[in-house]
C-alpha cells in the first residue's frame, strides 16, 4: 500500500516531466534514481515505530528496484531522526527538502511532528506520502500533496466505542492520552463517539510526550473504576499504565494502532489479557492490493493438535 502510492507519484511525476519538457529538472530525480526522504523517530521511547516504518519502505523499494525500478530509475531512501520531537522534525524536514532535494517525503511518524513537517512539504510542493498518523488535519481536501493510507483516529476510536458499547455493553469509559496533538485528536474522537451514544468519558488524564510518567494518571483511573480505558499514547506509557492499573482493577483496555502492536505486546510483559489494539491493514480479499493478496495466499505454519 505505502510503496504503491510512492510508485504512482514517482511514475506520474517522471512521466509528466518527460512528456512536457525532456530537459526539465525534477527535484530528487536523476537519470538513474529517485530520492525519497523520511523524517521519523529512530531514537527514544517510540523508536520502534520509525525503525519498522523504515524497514518496510526499504524492503519494498528493494523489491521494486530488483524489478527494474520506475522508468529505469532506482528508488532511494534518505532518512533523518527527529526523535519524535517537533523542533527536530522542523529541522530534519527542511534539510531533506532544501539540502538533500528529495522528490517526495514518505513515512513520517507521529501527529505532533507531522503537524510541523506537512506544512513545509505543502509550501514546497513536495508530495507527502503515507504519514504514520490518523490525524484529522491531514484529511483537509486542500492538502493536494498529501496521500493518506491510514484510517483516521476518529475512525479508529469510533470503532472502539462501537465494540465496547454494542458488543460488551460498556458505558463507563475513561481515557489516558498523550499531552500533544496526537493525544488531543484521539481524545476528541472518543468524546465524539461517546456523545453519539448519549455518553461521555468518566474521566480523562494526560501524560507528557516521551516521558512515560503515568503513575498519577494510573492512580486516578483506578479511583474512577471504569469498565474500559482508551489509551492514546506510545507503547512504553501505555504498557506502564496497564501494569499499574491491573494491580487494583481489571477494565478492558483499548489503544489505537499508532502504539505498535508488537512493541506493546513485549512491553506489557505477559499482562496482555483484556488489551485490544485497533489495526490498519489491507483487506486480504481485495485483488487490487497485490501485497495483501500475496500474503493471504501464503500458507501458514502447520500446528499439531
Amino acid at each position: 500500500m505505502l510503496v504503491g502510492a510512492a510508485l504512482l507519484i514517482a511514475a506520474t511525476g517522471v512521466a509528466c516531466v518527460s512528456a512536457t519538457n525532456p530537459v526539465e529538472i525534477l527535484s530528487g530525480v536523476s537519470d538513474d534514481h529517485i530520492t525519497f526522504g523520511q523524517s521519523a523517530v529512530f531514537s527514544g521511547p517510540a523508536q520502534d515505530l520509525g525503525r519498522d516504518m523504515r524497514l518496510g519502505i526499504k524492503v519494498a523499494f528493494y523489491e521494486v528496484n530488483q524489478a527494474g525500478g520506475v522508468h529505469g530509475r532506482r528508488l532511494e531512501l534518505k532518512t533523518m531522526d527527529d526523535s519524535y520531537e517537533t523542533d527536530y522534525a522542523l529541522h530534519t524536514t527542511k534539510r531533506l527538502i532544501e539540502k538533500v532535494g528529495v522528490f517526495a517525503l514518505i513515512g513520517a511518524v507521529g501527529t505532533p511532528t507531522t503537524r510541523v513537517s506537512s506544512p513545509l512539504a505543502h509550501e514546497a510542493g513536495v508530495p507527502f506520502l503515507a504519514p504514520f498518523t490518523g490525524a484529522e488535519f491531514l484529511r483537509d481536501p486542500g492538502l493536494d500533496n498529501v496521500v493518506n493510507l491510514r484510517a483516521s483516529y476518529y475512525q479508529e476510536t469510533e470503532e472502539m466505542i462501537a465494540r465496547l458499547t454494542e458488543d460488551l455493553g460498556v458505558t463507563r469509559v475513561a481515557v489516558l492520552y498523550q499531552d500533544d496533538p496526537f493525544g488531543a485528536n484521539g481524545l476528541e474522537g472518543v468524546r465524539r463517539a461517546l456523545e453519539l451514544r448519549g455518553l461521555e468519558p468518566v474521566g480523562a488524564w494526560d501524560y507528557q510526550r516521551n516521558s512515560g510518567v503515568v503513575r498519577q494518571a494510573a492512580s486516578s483511573l483506578v479511583e474512577v473504576d471504569p469498565e474500559a480505558v482508551v489509551l492514546i499514547g506510545t507503547q512504553d506509557a501505555v504498557a506502564s499504565t496497564i501494569k499499574l492499573v491491573i494491580r487494583d482493577i481489571r477494565p478492558v483496555f483499548m489503544t489505537v494502532s499508532f502504539v505498535g502492536g508488537t512493541a506493546l505486546a513485549k512491553a506489557v510483559e505477559g499482562h496482555g489479557r483484556g488489551v485490544y489494539v485497533t489495526q490498519v491493514v489491507p483487506f486480504p480479499e481485495d485483488a487490487s492490493m497485490a501485497g495483501g493478496c500475496r500474503l493471504s495466499r501464503r500458507p501458514g505454519p502447520v500446528r499439531s493438535q
